[in-house]
């Protein structure tokens, strides 16, 4: 018998009990979906912020990094895969910022999505309940935050990260 982790392994073996009796299983490394993730956000939205310093929380595998969509390097990605530059509605979830110019991105609800699932933990779970809301229906909501975001949340107010340690996942200048 042979258990797949996505790419964590258990250790030498791991022991399950069966009717009295013991069985070994094997831990097999399985490589990740996505190996080097990174989050493109709107740098100046209140609400993005906030998210992204939630997902910085919750992301204790610190397997996400973060990027502003004004900043250089995602002005680059943007340009690159014939998206706005201005006028953002949506993150931008790229799988693999080392390969960014053949992987796959993952826009609104997808995106954010994914991005709980790279968080492990209570991410997977919260992934796992929006993942069973129909995707035309979770990118409506999505679409409806979108336009009110910053009469809602206001824009951002730049303020420390609670960990300066943070600031090394941002590919951009660190978010204050």
């Amino acid at each position: 018998m042979r258990a797949a982790t996505a790419g964590r392994p258990f250790g030498p073996g791991v022991f399950f009990a069966f009717g009295g009796g013991f069985a070994i299983v094997q831990a097999v490394t399985v490589p990740d979906p996505f190996p080097d993730p990174v989050l493109l956000f709107d740098g100046e939205c209140g609400l993005c912020n906030r998210v992204v310093r939630g997902l910085l929380r919750i992301d204790r595998g610190q397997r996400l990094r973060f990027a502003a969509l004004q900043g250089d390097p995602a002005q680059s990605f943007l340009r690159e895969r014939g998206l706005p530059t201005h006028d953002f509605d949506t993150l931008v979830l790229v799988t693999n910022w080392k390969e960014r110019t053949s992987c796959r991105y993952l826009l609104r609800t997808d995106g954010v999505i994914a991005s709980l699932r790279a968080c492990g933990g209570f991410g997977r779970i919260l992934a796992a309940g929006l993942a069973l809301i129909p995707a035309p229906w979770r990118d409506a909501v999505y679409r409806l935050v979108g336009h009110t975001r910053y009469r809602w949340f206001g824009p951002w107010r730049p303020c420390p990260l609670a960990k300066p340690e943070w600031g090394a996942r941002f590919l951009d200048a660190p978010r204050p």
